[in-house]
């Protein structure tokens, strides 16, 4: 049978009714909106108090100690010593096509010649600084490694940071396959910090991270309240992830 899409969110399922998803998939009662009085106070803790409201909330949230938030480049490069080949011909190849990708995407500039010596030029410009926030917790998202990475060094950014959740079972670093993809895409910058205190962290500038113009990549409902309750502070890409 064929299929017709209904572009005002409803898709036929048999030939007599249809069903609107976003009613069909219930969302879960705890949304942003119940967030934002918990993840506010997260980020007035760290605007007010700085890396150690992070250290605090790295031991009560992700069980890790730390006396230090950004990762050593020995543990960068050890990271991407010790990943498995296949996965690093993988990543390899996925980093290959994206920047292919991203590099059609890029657009010249759009000249208008409205008389003599009156030019108006549309022009693209990359910001100067970006933070890339990357999931750690319960599912370690290396795929955002490169949706974040890749695009910025494509597009021309001068500064990259990344963050992602220290992990108790990986001695506070962020998982090492995270680490390896940094490693293989030549990201030095990266931070063991987790959730709407990484957001934080890159919107006021807190210890050895310098401030960003622009925070990009998915996250839990944490993430995407602080990116809610932060963008005008910093610029945000979208509320994506929960």
């Amino acid at each position: 049978m064929m299929r017709r899409i209904d572009l005002r969110g409803a898709v036929p399922v048999s030939r007599g009714g249809t069903v609107d998803f976003r009613e069909a998939v219930p969302r879960a009662d705890f949304d942003v909106e119940a967030a934002i009085p918990a993840v506010h106070a997260i980020c007035e803790a760290v605007r007010t108090r700085g890396l150690e409201a992070i250290l605090e909330m790295s031991a009560q949230y992700d069980g890790v100690t730390q006396t230090e938030i950004r990762v050593a480049p020995e543990a960068l490069q050890e990271a991407l010593a010790q990943l498995d080949p296949d996965i690093r011909a993988g990543l390899e190849e996925s980093v290959r096509r994206l920047r292919t990708t991203c590099e059609a995407e890029l657009e010249d500039d759009a000249r208008t010649e409205l008389g003599a010596g009156a030019t108006v030029t549309h022009r693209k410009v990359p910001v100067d600084r970006v933070g890339l926030y990357v999931p750690g917790g319960i599912a370690p998202l290396v795929s955002s490694v490169l949706m974040n990475v890749v695009p910025a060094q494509v597009a021309g950014v001068r500064s990259i940071a990344l963050s992602s959740t220290p992990q108790k079972e990986h001695g506070g670093l962020p998982h090492p396959t995270i680490l390896a993809a940094c490693a293989l895409l030549g990201v030095e910058e990266v931070y063991a910090v987790g959730g709407a205190q990484a957001i934080a962290m890159f919107a006021y500038g807190v210890g050895p991270c310098a401030r960003v113009d622009l925070v990009t990549g998915p996250g839990s409902i944490w993430t995407v309240t602080a990116k809610r309750l932060l963008k005008g502070r910093v610029g945000i890409d979208s509320e994506a992830g929960p």
